[in-house]
């Protein structure tokens, strides 16, 4: 599948429904007591655009968009709004808000990951798709500059360093990212409720792997 570096409009995206999405398989046994296991080691995150349309003039660009994808074939980038930065949405990023690896003098290329947190359990989410100009990167604290200390890769989240950070020095990052998905659908049905405003019921998409 390839993968078109566009973003959805976010004008669009704006008021779409959906969230991660987990697998998991359940097996009840005769006592009672279940045994639980995933096949995922990451979530995956589902969206309706249908909400978010307001106008013809929607339509026609949401159409257009899904012609230029050729329905599922094609991925493309999406604004996930409730959870498209590194810190939280209402807040701007800073360089200190995500812990993306610690210096072994090393290792020169690093991902970028996103921590969730709820008591003492964690997740770490990989980061594939930030948003260029977004990005800065502190090492032991010190913020470091772009194209000379590093550069990143805006199509896979790959941070490449001219030089190992040191052993031990702590590598933290703050970014605005995009979600890899497709339309999981190869049909669109518009219904035009009056002369300026249009309907699309269900636009749905997916998160792609990539």
């Amino acid at each position: 599948m390839a993968f078109h570096d566009i973003r959805f409009p976010a004008n669009l995206s704006f008021g779409a429904t959906g969230g991660p999405e987990r697998r998991t398989e359940i097996v009840t046994l005769a006592n009672g007591y279940e045994e639980r296991n995933t096949p995922w080691q990451h979530s995956r995150r589902r969206f309706d655009a249908g909400v978010g349309l307001r106008s013809l003039d929607d339509i026609a660009q949401l159409v257009a968009f899904f012609e230029a994808r050729q329905g599922q074939l094609h991925g493309f980038r999406w604004k996930d709004w409730g959870d498209y930065t590194s810190c939280a949405p209402s807040q701007t990023p800073e360089m200190t808000d995500q812990l993306i690896a610690v210096g072994d003098e090393v290792t020169t290329v690093m991902p970028l990951v996103k921590r969730y947190q709820s008591g003492g359990q964690s997740y770490l989410r990989p980061i594939t798709k930030p948003v260029p100009g977004t990005l800065r990167i502190a090492i032991g604290g010190v913020e470091t500059q772009e194209s000379i200390d590093w550069t990143v890769d805006t199509t896979t989240g790959l941070v490449t360093f001219a030089h190992a950070p040191d052993l031990g020095a702590e590598v933290r990052a703050g970014f605005a990212f995009d979600v890899p998905v497709r339309f999981d659908t190869d049909r669109i049905e518009t219904s035009v409720s009056s002369f300026q405003a249009g309907q699309a019921p269900s636009v749905p998409v997916v998160e792609v792997r990539v």
